[in-house]
């Protein structure tokens, strides 16, 4: 009796073993990163605005890189970009509310109702940005035409 329980376990062992498949795991592929703000941003004045760990700074492109506005940015869940900077110029506080419409196109709204788009520098990668200088500062350009 008790060898026809082993006979059975071991039967019904090898129909379990059988059913299994030699095939490896099939991994799942990992979910696709959400482009991201991070980087520089050009607007249709040639103006390159950063956007780097929660910082912002908007600079011109006319070999002198002066600091137009710096401040801060978050991004919520919902993916809507919270700017608040200072104007060097005007010394205000203002707000944008922005969006990502594509990997490469940011729309903004100001706090007063203007609406802006921002493109992404492919260019000037995030690490190639100048760091931030106090306000009122220039960098002049490496030599001035004669």
């Amino acid at each position: 009796m008790r060898s026809q329980r082993v006979l059975a376990l071991l039967a019904a062992g090898a129909l379990l073993s059988a059913c299994q498949t030699a095939e490896p795991v099939r991994e799942l592929p990992a979910p696709a990163k959400a482009p991201t703000v991070e980087g520089a941003w050009q607007d249709k004045n040639a103006l390159v605005s950063t956007f780097q760990g929660g910082q912002f700074v908007t600079r011109t492109t006319d070999g002198y890189n002066a600091v137009l506005a710096t401040g801060t940015y978050t991004v919520d869940p919902t993916g809507l970009v919270q700017v608040s900077f200072i104007s060097a110029k005007t010394k205000k506080s203002q707000r944008a509310n922005c969006q990502l419409a594509t990997a490469a196109q940011l729309n903004c709204t100001s706090d007063s109702g203007a609406q802006f788009s921002l493109t992404r520098r492919a260019d000037m990668p995030v690490a190639a940005a100048q760091p931030v200088q106090p306000m009122g500062t220039v960098t002049p350009p490496a030599s001035l035409p004669n």
